[in-house]
């Protein structure tokens, strides 16, 4: 008789539960406690793993572990983002990006992980692209739209759509460090919008 609790299938299941609960813990105590402040063998208890050796048979090091958290985070935020059907993508591109910093007041996973420890910890260059390598696809698109629709004068879309993120990161991060966040939030709103209106094209 077989023993089935010893199949790579049943292995590999068991390594996918110990993976997901060390990123479900590492990600709540790096948002409480920050990931500095934040050590090793805590997430190795609060995800009930047993030793430190299954973390680092997941992820090379903390750092490591701390990339997955932020990919997770970026997913999230990304599958939250609520774009309604609507016939101008200048509209739609506003709608997402102002998502976003509402996300940078509100979402306290997104203000600690992308926007305060992201930086810090994995370096401005690596934080800048996954940033762009979530952000950079979707405001091209939304920019090539919005010329076909000839919302926006016919121009070339990636260097404007690099300023872009530059600028709502920008944002982000000032909302996320501010001792006002709800001032800061409504200022870079308010800023978008004017930056976003003076794309348009006029007559």
């Amino acid at each position: 008789m077989s023993r089935s609790d010893g199949s790579p299938t049943k292995r590999a299941s068991r390594g996918e539960s110990t993976k997901s609960a060390l990123i479900s813990a590492a990600r709540e105590l790096f948002v409480s406690k920050g990931y500095f402040a934040t050590g090793t063998e805590e997430i190795v208890a609060k995800a009930g793993v047993g030793t430190r050796g299954a973390l680092y048979h997941h992820f090379a090091d903390k750092e490591d572990l701390f990339r997955a958290v932020f990919d997770q985070v970026q997913a999230d935020l990304a599958a939250a983002t609520i774009v309604n059907e609507r016939d101008d993508a200048l509209d739609l591109l506003a709608a997402a990006l102002q998502q976003f910093l509402d996300a940078s007041a509100d979402n306290t996973d997104v203000q600690q992980i992308l926007l305060i420890d992201g930086p810090a910890v994995l370096g401005w260059e690596q934080w800048r692209s996954l940033e762009a390598q979530y952000g950079l696809g979707v405001i091209t698109a939304m920019l090539d739209a919005a010329v076909a629709q000839r919302v926006i004068p016919r121009q070339p879309t990636i260097p404007l759509a690099h300023m872009l993120l530059a600028a709502v990161d920008e944002a982000a991060l000032y909302i996320a460090n501010a001792t006002d966040r709800r001032k800061a939030h409504t200022q870079a709103r308010q800023s978008l919008k004017r930056l976003l209106g003076g794309l348009r094209e006029s007559g």
